[in-house]
């Protein structure tokens, strides 16, 4: 049973969506602003839409999907063609209008997955948070390492992380050439390690693309030159700045390379299919 429910006469619906950046967006179905008694403040911006709330009395979960406009409600293309509100959560309650409190009356929440951008519009779909009983959890046997690079407990797979710290080891630089829209060059970086980088990441502080989610890097020269799986969301210029992450492929050379091999969570020896089907030496 729900402890507060707001009263029919004058309720109105709030919906904020956290980021895993830790960027918040805040909306109200209502006429004007909405100040909750927080101070926080719920946008009555229009060019967007959710759709209605599926709960059944059964285990599966509620869709949470959000229509709208770009660069409408503080959402620009960038944004959403990042990847910013990949796995964010989303959080719908109702509230008095005459008396706003955040979270008055909770109805649901739930996660963020897909993205879509088709022209100017934009959708995002979600699910309910007892989705996550459909996820298939626990240690897999693989010979690639599981760990995510870094040391960050959020990662820990059976109770272990990969033990290296990304503080440690992030780079800021400034691009001194553009060769095209994947491929950048920092001088600072030259005399580095031939794929250092390489399954790292980058990420803009400065320019057109700052803000914005950081892009896999694909492979990195000993002349400072990096290149992305993906283009840039924006031309990048001569003199952006941006903090640089080295990578691993998560084979044992990547890790012996790091000297971090106690910490791999990875079976390099694992027997292939044709060699674990034999019986009595017969295949």
């Amino acid at each position: 049973m729900k402890t507060t429910v707001a009263p029919y006469q004058t309720s109105a619906w709030g919906l904020r969506i956290v980021c895993k950046s830790g960027q918040t967006f805040r909306f109200c179905t209502y006429p004007f602003d909405v100040t909750m008694s927080n101070a926080t403040v719920y946008l009555a911006a229009p060019g967007y839409e959710q759709s209605s709330i599926h709960n059944t009395s059964t285990m599966s979960a509620a869709a949470i999907d959000i229509d709208g406009f770009i660069d409408t409600a503080g959402i620009t293309r960038a944004m959403v063609a990042s990847g910013l509100f990949d796995g964010a959560r989303v959080y719908i309650f109702r509230f008095d209008f005459l008396a706003p409190v955040e979270d008055y009356e909770p109805v649901t929440c739930g996660l963020f997955g897909k993205t879509t951008l088709i022209d100017n519009r934009y959708k995002i779909e979600g699910m309910g948070l007892t989705d996550a009983l459909n996820q298939t959890v626990g240690v897999t046997y693989t010979p690639l390492c599981q760990h995510t690079f870094g040391d960050d407990p959020k990662h820990a797979i059976a109770g272990a992380v990969c033990g290296k710290s990304l503080a440690a080891l992030q780079v800021t630089a400034t691009v001194t050439a553009v060769t095209s829209s994947q491929v950048v060059r920092f001088g600072a970086l030259s005399g580095a390690a031939v794929d250092y980088f390489a399954n790292g990441s980058i990420k803009f502080t400065t320019g057109d693309n700052a803000g914005l989610n950081p892009l896999t890097i694909r492979a990195s020269a000993a002349d400072g030159t990096i290149t992305t799986h993906e283009d840039f969301y924006y031309p990048v210029q001569v003199g952006d700045s941006a903090i640089l992450l080295p990578g691993c492929r998560k084979r044992k050379v990547d890790c012996q390379a790091w000297n971090n091999v106690p910490n791999a969570l990875a079976f390099w020896d694992m027997p292939l299919s044709s060699q674990y089907v034999q019986i009595g030496g017969v295949s």
